[in-house]
């Protein structure tokens, strides 16, 4: 099972600085990989109708992923970089093909792309993309994108996008792995279908195990194999290791392929005191 860490974006308050060195402590103690989540923008959440109901605000920082991946991509040569979740819908699918092609190149075939449709109804506006829609426009932006990353030309027609014999120059070495993330059966009833994997964001790792049955009896149902199926579980524990530490055996005997820390909300003021928790993570868990 790959273990890696979420960028704890919040905390770290947008420090340019901060990207370079918690990327490479990441790499340096052993760990797999590298999740960071998505917003194009924050939102004020007062006096809207209908409300925004999502963790995240117009204080909140982030960085693009594929930028932050990409620069990392330089620094690195071994962490793999992992989308969780990028906003699909609210994206053009073309240019999100030609971002995740060139950030895959760059890193050498280390990037998975994980998708899925958001909550924030004003970010979808404000980048003229239609909230509403948003869940059939995915099940086809990753079709057309499977496409651009392995046909040498395009030609498509679906009821959002229209692509009139096109290619996607120069292409990705292979084609990127799409994962999606949420929860519902919708959710999973579309990453059964579409994806290569789920990821699987807090509720304890209990839950998660539920979870993780649920989808892969749709992905037995639809005639996929389940053992080439992922599950990646966000684990919001890391406030007791001990628990933090069981939820990890407990996801790997469910079957779990990955397993990302998250180190927001910890108490964590600084780059710094988020490298020596990771680093006393990687001691406890043996992964340098």
């Amino acid at each position: 099972m790959e273990i890696g860490v979420a960028y704890p974006q919040i905390e770290l308050r947008g420090d340019p600085t901060a990207v370079q060195r918690f990327g490479k402590a990441v790499e340096d103690l052993g760990f797999d990989h590298l999740l960071a989540y998505e917003h194009v923008l924050g939102a004020v959440h007062t006096d809207r109708s209908p409300p925004l109901s999502g963790p995240y605000a117009e204080h909140d920082p982030f960085h693009d992923p594929f930028v932050m991946f990409a620069y990392l991509a330089g620094i690195t040569e071994r962490i793999r970089f992992t989308t969780g979740i990028l906003v699909l819908p609210q994206r053009q699918t073309a240019l999100v093909a030609r971002q995740a092609a060139d950030v895959d190149l760059f890193s050498g075939g280390r990037l998975r792309l994980g998708v899925g449709v958001g909550w924030n109804h004003v970010e979808y506006e404000a980048l003229g993309e239609d909230f509403h829609t948003r869940g059939a426009r995915q099940g086809e932006q990753i079709e057309l994108l499977r496409l651009l990353f392995t046909e040498p030309v395009v030609d498509f027609s679906g009821r959002f996008d229209r692509v009139d014999r096109v290619a996607l120059m120069p292409k990705p070495s292979r084609s990127i792995p799409i994962w999606l993330g949420g929860s519902g059966d919708k959710a999973f009833d579309r990453a059964a279908r579409l994806a290569e994997g789920f990821i699987f964001f807090g509720g304890g790792v209990e839950n998660t195990m539920g979870a993780w049955r649920k989808v892969r009896e749709r992905v037995a149902r639809v005639g996929r194999s389940i053992d080439e199926f992922g599950g990646d579980y966000v684990a919001l524990s890391g406030g007791d290791m001990g628990e933090l530490t069981r939820e990890v055996e407990a996801w790997r005997n469910a079957g779990g392929t990955h397993l990302s820390v998250v180190t927001m909300g910890l108490g964590l003021d600084s780059v710094e005191a988020h490298i020596d928790y990771i680093s006393s993570l990687s001691a406890r868990l043996g992964l340098s």
